[in-house]
């Protein structure tokens, strides 16, 4: 018989369940989201009337059901192809820094600009829908673009080629004010001219 005057043992609390680790995408998940992206940017540059969510699909060559598990609206997939391409475009800053003086990576990298904005002609109802639905901001945008060219303007005031003290919220303003005046008229040619002039105002002048 038990002795009642033995203290009973508490019973050991349940261990709570660890967390699962979120597993990394598939490599062939990662690799059909990326054939969907490139199909997406190479048929909205394509000037067709229409692109469709099928036409990409094919185009990728998968089906219609991987492309609506990874993207379930078109406005979905035009907002990871906006991303990707505004990412990438803020990344080549730090590339063009690597090869080629700050002045000069600042002129290069307003010239991509003026590719990537150009490119997004075709998208550009597809965009607005995007920006309506708030999930990405031109604020954000230019948040972005801005830290791109800090980025290129701290190099330049570091080793003298750009003046320092600019600000790079006035420099993505003038690129896209530049941009969208030659649009209207004036064409590639006005463009890359005005950049030159905008470049001669940022870049310091030696003697």
């Amino acid at each position: 018989m038990a002795d009642p005057t033995q203290a009973t043992q508490p019973a050991q609390p349940a261990q709570p369940a660890q967390p699962a680790q979120a597993r990394r995408p598939r490599a062939d998940a990662e690799r059909n989201r990326t054939r969907l992206l490139d199909a997406a940017r190479a048929a909205f540059a394509s000037g067709q009337d229409t692109v469709t969510l099928d036409q990409i699909a094919r185009d990728a060559g998968v089906g219609i059901g991987t492309l609506y598990r990874h993207f379930p609206t078109r406005e979905a997939l035009v907002e990871a192809l906006y991303r990707k391409e505004l990412g990438d475009l803020c990344a080549s800053a730090g590339d063009l820094l690597k090869t080629r003086s700050p002045d000069a990576a600042l002129r290069a990298w307003m010239s991509r600009f003026a590719d990537y904005v150009a490119a997004k002609r075709e998208m550009a109802d597809a965009i607005r829908a995007v920006f309506a639905s708030g999930t990405v901001t031109v604020s954000q945008a230019r948040e972005e673009l801005a830290e791109a060219v800090q980025a290129i303007l701290d190099a330049g005031a570091a080793d003298g080629t750009l003046r320092a003290g600019v600000r790079p919220q006035d420099v993505v303003a003038m690129i896209v004010g530049i941009f969208t005046a030659t649009s209207i008229a004036g064409g590639r040619e006005q463009l890359e001219r005005m950049f030159d002039l905008l470049m001669d105002a940022i870049r310091v002048r030696n003697g």
